[in-house]
């Protein structure tokens, strides 16, 4: 088998992709009137076959399964709607239309902040129980003593698991706005050369892959000189030599891609049900008439990589209404929260380090009373409740 030979499949075992299956089974709300048949592994496809069969074991669909990647290929598994379709024995062929008007969802998410792994902490959330998605992704980092992934392809893996359960709790036909630069891996000695990874393009690959729409690439400009502490530029600056030309890098990009829907913006917009919100969050004369962001970097002693809160600002004026709930997975000190407070939204706050979830407990006490509110539901592990 090439799986021997040549791939390294992350799915290897039928029991294995059974438990990926489930997932998508629990995410259709049909794990009590369905249960599995035998796995079976198409190697000419690379990608696993689970057979959903209904209670009297009669088949009426399958799970594919993506073997390298464990990802659920939902282009060829089997929709939840032919699925409740055979299950209840109605004709497929021609299937009812859907009856009433079709308006945009409002989210009841209430603000929340939860500590854990991203990946799994939006495993537990709602279909498209969000309407923004702000946020800046950890940085991969190739030094030994450092790194949190074995290879920066099991980065790239991570962060499409992250989108891609991001992709499900968004509302339809609502941003992702993602914050990235290119990193660089300096040398470990003098005989190396040190290297740039062109991070930003490929997330834009795993978005499209994700089933998004790129709409923009917007340029976040810091002041000169802001990156010049980094060394680079430094030996061109004194030698002058061709060939030896690195440019100090002071821009990051802001990307910008909208969950793909059949719907136009114009429908979002025409059809919202609460016009008051909509009209409330006009964009007021100043707005940013180009891709080019001229703002000050912002830092902070307790994180190394922070962004600014003006940065996030802009994005949430310009991608919500007021009342949406803004989610943040990667939330560091919680910078998209305390935008989304200030600007009259919701937030979702996601972090797995407990030392910044203790920072955002002490900023949000603050916070909330100054603007009014009197509580933040904090959900951590175990649904512990930090104050």
């Amino acid at each position: 088998m090439r799986q021997n030979n040549k791939i390294n499949y992350r799915i290897s075992s039928a029991k294995a992709a059974k438990s990926v299956a489930l997932t998508q089974i629990k995410e259709y709300e049909l794990e009590k009137a369905t249960k599995f048949g035998l796995p079976e592994i198409d190697d000419r496809f690379d990608v696993w076959r689970v057979p959903v069969l209904s209670i009297d074991g009669s088949k009426i669909g399958e799970i594919v399964i993506d073997a390298i990647s464990s990802f659920i290929d939902i282009s060829k598994t089997t929709s939840k709607e032919l699925l409740e379709n055979r299950l209840l024995g109605r004709n497929t062929q021609n299937p009812a239309k859907k009856r009433g008007k079709m308006v945009p969802k409002i989210s009841m998410l209430a603000n929340t902040i939860r500590m854990g792994d991203s990946e799994e902490l939006l495993m537990d959330m709602p279909n498209e129980c969000v309407d923004l998605v702000f946020t800046s992704p950890p940085y991969y980092n190739a030094k030994p003593e450092y790194v949190e992934y074995l290879s920066y392809e099991d980065y790239l893996l991570k962060m499409q698991k992250i989108i891609h359960q991001c992709a499900r709790v968004l509302n339809e036909g609502r941003f992702f706005v993602l914050n990235v630069s290119p990193i660089l891996i300096r040398r470990a000695n003098r005989n190396e050369a040190s290297k740039r990874i062109a991070v930003p393009f490929d997330f834009h690959k795993i978005f499209i892959e994700e089933g998004f729409e790129f709409i923009d690439d917007i340029h976040w400009v810091k002041p000169e000189g802001a990156g010049w502490a980094t060394g680079r530029g430094r030996r061109f600056a004194a030698d002058r030599n061709p060939l030896q030309y690195k440019p100090v890098p002071v821009t990051e990009y802001v990307l910008v891609y909208r969950k793909k829907t059949d719907k136009l913006i114009d429908w979002l917009i025409r059809e919202h049900p609460d016009q008051q919100a909509l009209q409330e969050s006009k964009i007021e004369d100043g707005y940013e008439v180009t891709n080019i962001w001229k703002i000050k970097p912002a830092h902070n002693k307790y994180h190394p990589a922070v962004f600014p809160i003006e940065l996030a600002e802009k994005v949430i004026k310009y991608y919500s209404i007021k009342h949406d709930v803004v989610l943040d997975p990667f939330a560091g000190t919680g910078t998209t929260g305390k935008a989304a407070l200030k600007l009259d939204r919701r937030f979702a706050l996601l972090e797995q380090d407990e030392k910044y979830i203790n920072l955002i407990k002490k900023d949000f006490v603050h916070l909330t009373d100054s603007i009014g509110i009197d509580w933040v539901n904090i959900n951590i592990k175990n649904n512990k409740r930090l104050f």
